[in-house]
């Protein structure tokens, strides 16, 4: 069986725990000397979100690049941008060859909105280092992602709090 040195998870569905799932695989990674980077494609500055300030104890590179959800925004073309400048920041991690693991948080989104071409993304990820894993994460994978990838997750929901009128929690969503 022909082996690689890194491989691509894609974690995606309408279920909870992508993200999750993810972060669990950096605190894992990191504790094996792992030199580790996340992007967040959707997610804002303003949100102080449990696995950030993990991984800045962890000293692990974080960027927070959204502003927040697309239905919140009040300027989709800056929303847009922002999108597109997270990927540029991510393409230049990607193809940098210093990390073993980089996160892609919510990056389905930029593709799945037409932020970031789907074929930019595939092209970065099959030219990238070696030793670089990926995670990538959020709902609506394309198809193209899906092939690609090694391991694909797809998290469904069977219930959820929200749909009670339970809003997210501090420690459990974020």
């Amino acid at each position: 069986m022909p082996t690689r040195r890194s491989i691509v998870l894609l974690n995606t569905g309408d279920g909870k725990g992508k993200s999750s799932a993810a972060f669990g695989v950096m605190g894992r990674a990191w504790a094996r000397g792992w030199r580790v980077a996340v992007v967040q494609f959707v997610k804002g500055g303003k949100w102080k979100t449990g696995e950030r300030k993990l991984a800045e104890h962890l000293g692990i590179e974080w960027h927070t690049l959204g502003d927040g959800f697309t239905w919140e925004s009040t300027d989709l073309e800056q929303t847009a941008a922002r999108g597109r400048h997270a990927w540029e920041v991510a393409a230049g991690l990607l193809a940098s060859g210093e990390l073993d693991l980089l996160i892609l948080d919510e990056l389905t989104y930029a593709v799945h909105y037409g932020w970031v071409p789907v074929e930019d993304v595939v092209g970065a990820l099959r030219a990238r280092p070696e030793r670089t894993n990926v995670i990538v994460t959020g709902r609506h994978a394309a198809p193209e992602l899906v092939e690609l990838a090694d391991t694909v997750t797809e998290m469904r929901k069977v219930k959820h709090a929200y749909d009670q009128g339970i809003p997210a929690r501090k420690g459990i969503e974020y």
